[in-house]
C-alpha cells in the first residue's frame, strides 16, 4: 500500500467536506460505540480482564525470541512451514517463491492488514497470480479499483448500501440490488466458484499460539474457512508480536477482541489452523506455511512505545476517537488509521515520512480508556511530538511559540503578568451575539486562523484564574 501520510492535512480537508461520507461515519457511534459499552457490561470482571491481556503481551513481549522460537518448534512437528521476514518487501516475495513453487494460478485471500503493508495483492498479479478477496468489504474495495481500506474491522465502513449497489451492477454485470440479503447472495454466487477452484488461500492471523503452533483467526462471515480447507496450499502471515503463549491466554484475549471490535460476545468464527491435512482427514492444506513480519515492530523492543506491541488490533480507539469520527481511515495515508496509526505508522515507516499523524490527535483520552489491552495511546502521541520537535521537524513558527511558553511557563511573575495582560485583551475582541446562550465570543484570532476559521469560543472574563480563585476564596 503506497504511503501517503504526508498529505494528512490536505486528505483531512476533502473528508469534512464529503457530507457522503461525513453520514456513513456515523455508523461507528450508532453501531460499534454503543454496541461496545453494552457489550463489556456482560463481563463481571472486565477490568480484571483487561489486567490479564495486558500481562500476557507483556509477558511474550518481554521474551519474545524465546515465544517465536517455540511458536516455530510446535508449528514444525505439525507440518508447518515458518518463515520470518524482515520488511514487507520480503515477506510478498516469500509468498510469490510459494505460489511459484506449487504453480499457483488462483488465490483466495481472507481479510489481513499485514498483507496491506506488504502490497501482497499487486505483488502476486506481477508474478502471474490472480487473487481475489473473499471478505465482504474487502471484495467490494478491490472491485472497485483496489481501493484500500479504511478501518482495520470494518473496511468499507466509508460506504453506504446504494455505494455497494451501484458497484455490484457495475462489476457483476445484473440489475441493481438494495437488499442487503440479495447483495450478500450476490457475493456469495460469484465467490463461490472462485472458493472451489483455487490453488492457494492467504490468511492473516489475529494469534500464533507457541504451545500448539496454531495460528487463531477471527471472522464473522466464515470466508477464512474456505480460505484455508479447500486449497491444497495454505499461507498465513502475520506480525511478530502477534504471538501468545498457549490457548488460556487465547480465551482471555477473546473475551477482550470481539466486544471491543464490533461491540458482539464473540465472533461468529473462530479458527485454530494447526498444521497441514492428516492422512484420513477430509479437508486442510496439503501444504501449510505461516510468514511472520518483522517490519519495524522490533524495533520497540526495549523502547518507551514497546506497549504500543501489546496491541490486538482491534480498533476500539478509532471507532471512539473524534478525529477519526470526522475524517475516516484513507486520510491518514497508510494501512493504520486513527490513534493507533498516529503511533505505528511513524514508528514503522519514519516519523519524518508521517509528519502530521502525531498531531493528529485531541488528546481527549479516550482512545487510552477503551483500549482493551490499556495502551497510553496519548502518553505515545505526545512522546512522538517531542521527538519531532527535537529533530526540528515541525514548522518553525511552532517551535519558536512552544520555546516562548516554555520560557514563560517557568517564570510565574512574568507569566501571571502576560496571561492577565491575554485575558482583558481577549475580553475586549470578544463580541455579543444576540440571545446566545454563551454569552460573549472570540470571532477570530490572528495567528491562531487555523482555529478560529471555524468555531468561535467563549470569551475569557478579563481576569486570570488566579483573580478569580481570590475572589472566590473571599
Amino acid at each position: 500500500m503506497q504511503v501517503a501520510s504526508m498529505h494528512f492535512v490536505a486528505r483531512s480537508g476533502q473528508k469534512l467536506a464529503d457530507q457522503r461520507l461525513q453520514e456513513n461515519l456515523k455508523k461507528l457511534a450508532t453501531k460499534f460505540v454503543s454496541a461496545r459499552a453494552k457489550a463489556i457490561t456482560e463481563l463481571d470482571d472486565f477490568e480484571a480482564t483487561r489486567d490479564e491481556a495486558v500481562r500476557i503481551r507483556n509477558e511474550t513481549l518481554a521474551n519474545l525470541d524465546g515465544w517465536l522460537s517455540l511458536f516455530e518448534e510446535s508449528a514444525t512437528a505439525r507440518g508447518t512451514v515458518v518463515l520470518y521476514a524482515e520488511t514487507p518487501q520480503q515477506a510478498a516475495q516469500l509468498v510469490a517463491d510459494i505460489a511459484k513453487h506449487h504453480d499457483v494460478k488462483t488465490a483466495i485471500k481472507s481479510k489481513s492488514m499485514v498483507s496491506e503493508e506488504m502490497a501482497l495483492n499487486s505483488v502476486l498479479e506481477r508474478n502471474g497470480v490472480k487473487v481475489r478477496e473473499t471478505d465482504l468489504g474487502e471484495y467490494i474495495l478491490q472491485i472497485n479499483n483496489n481501493e484500500p481500506p479504511s478501518h482495520i474491522i470494518a473496511p468499507v465502513v466509508h460506504k453506504d448500501k446504494a455505494e455497494v449497489a451501484d458497484l455490484f451492477a457495475l462489476n457483476h454485470g445484473t440489475p441493481r440490488k438494495t437488499d442487503i440479503q440479495e447483495l450478500t447472495r450476490e457475493a456469495r454466487e460469484v465467490l463461490r466458484p472462485q472458493f472451489l477452484s483455487a490453488d492457494m488461500g492467504i490468511t492473516g492471523g489475529n494469534f500464533v499460539i507457541a504451545e500448539t503452533g496454531s495460528v487463531a483467526i477471527v471472522t464473522n462471515e466464515g470466508n477464512e474457512g474456505m480460505c484455508t480447507i479447500v486449497p491444497r496450499v495454505h499461507v498465513a502471515v502475520t506480525g511478530i508480536e502477534k504471538v501468545i503463549p498457549n490457548l488460556n491466554a487465547l480465551a482471555t484475549l477473546l473475551r477482550l477482541l470481539p466486544r471491543s471490535a464490533t461491540g458482539q460476545s464473540i465472533s461468529n468464527y473462530v479458527s485454530l489452523l494447526t498444521g497441514v491435512r492428516a492422512p484420513g482427514e477430509l479437508d486442510g492444506p496439503e501444504f501449510n506455511y505461516v510468514i511472520l513480519l518483522d517490519g519495524g515492530r522490533s524495533s520497540l523492543l526495549g523502547t518507551e512505545f514497546q506497549e504500543m506491541m501489546r496491541c490486538i488490533k482491534c480498533g476500539a480507539c478509532m471507532n471512539h476517537c473524534p478525529v477519526y469520527q470526522k475524517i475516516g481511515g484513507h486520510a491518514y495515508g497508510w494501512v493504520y488509521p486513527g490513534p493507533m496509526g498516529s503511533v505505528l505508522t511513524p514508528s514503522y515507516i519514519g516519523i519524518e515520512n508521517a509528519i502530521d499523524l502525531p498531531q493528529a490527535a485531541t488528546l481527549c483520552g479516550e482512545c487510552h480508556v477503551v483500549c482493551p489491552v490499556k495502551i497510553p495511546l496519548p502518553e505515545l502521541l505526545r512522546k512522538l511530538r517531542e521527538k519531532q520537535t527535537e529533530r526540528g521537524l515541525r514548522p518553525w513558527r511552532e517551535r519558536v511559540f512552544l520555546r516562548m511558553w516554555a520560557w514563560l511557563s517557568v517564570r510565574p511573575v512574568l507569566y501571571h503578568t502576560v496571561t492577565r495582560m491575554a485575558s482583558r485583551a481577549l475580553r475586549f475582541m470578544s463580541y455579543t451575539v444576540q440571545g446566545a446562550a454563551m454569552g460573549p465570543q472570540v470571532r477570530h484570532l490572528r495567528m491562531a486562523g487555523g482555529w478560529t476559521e471555524h468555531r468561535t469560543m467563549p470569551a475569557p472574563s478579563g481576569k486570570t484564574f488566579k483573580e478569580l480563585y481570590a475572589q472566590r476564596a473571599k
